[in-house]
């Protein structure tokens, strides 16, 4: 069976889950003195509870939270309402931050957590290092669990989505497979001689062609046709040219 591989898709409906729960205020007793220690155990609780409950239960991935500490030095006034929210720019997925704030008390304040989110799941790892522009095979690497948000570029945990692509830049062995790594294999060098289907409204022709750029499956490429007219086209998986007319 097939693993899904994470995407934008997977990391909007994690970031959903969480920024549901994060809109959901903690009421705090207005005696309790706001400290360091007290703010991180609140927040702790708070985020381990949202991940177990939320979009983030019914995905295939074991998720860790860990909070950091504020300044010991820092006092916080008493406040009966604690807002907490993601800054802007920043999500709750690998090393971030989760503001705080006071909306209800008599002194107002905001302040910062540090927070890693981990999230550990079923990925492909290279067992040895790969040169660069390698076409990587399934024996180059082994399935391991690993922390999928240690890097913002995406899991490739499904090989049919690695396997005969070329490495895009040297690997190193230990490393997850990630979207970033890799990349189509080229199927035409610049020069070349390629077959163009130029497709209209209730017609069709083909042609051949010389491409001005190497090609790879699913890239646009410039072709000049024997005409001298230059035109673009998207480079199919058996290396012919599809243009839209």
């Amino acid at each position: 069976m097939r693993t899904p591989f994470l995407n934008s898709r997977l990391g909007t409906n994690v970031l959903r889950g969480i920024a549901a729960a994060l809109l959901t205020a903690l009421v705090v007793p207005a005696a309790w003195a706001q400290d360091a220690a007290e703010l991180s155990k609140i927040t702790q609780s708070w985020i381990d509870s949202s991940l177990h409950t939320g979009a983030t239960a019914e995905l295939p991935l074991r998720m860790e939270v860990e909070v950091g500490e504020l300044d010991p030095r820092l006092r916080l006034a008493p406040c009966a309402r604690i807002e907490p929210y993601l800054p802007v720019g920043s999500r709750l997925w690998g090393r971030t931050r989760l503001g705080l704030r006071c909306v209800e008390g008599g002194t107002r304040w905001n302040v910062f957590l540090p927070v890693t989110v981990k999230a550990f799941g079923p990925a492909w790892v290279l067992t040895g290092n790969v040169p660069t522009g390698t076409v990587l095979t399934q024996a180059d690497a082994v399935q391991a669990e690993v922390d999928w948000a240690a890097d913002a570029t995406s899991v490739l945990a499904d090989p049919a989505l690695w396997v005969g692509q070329v490495a895009a830049r040297p690997l190193q062995a230990g490393q997850a497979v990630r979207q970033a790594m890799v990349r189509p294999p080229k199927l035409f060098q610049a020069g070349a001689l390629v077959h163009v289907s130029a497709q209209g409204s209730g017609y069709a022709v083909s042609a051949s062609g010389q491409a001005l750029s190497a090609g790879a499956s699913g890239q646009t490429v410039r072709i000049r046709m024997d005409n001298g007219k230059i035109i673009s086209g998207v480079v199919n998986e058996d290396g012919t040219i599809a243009v839209n007319l």
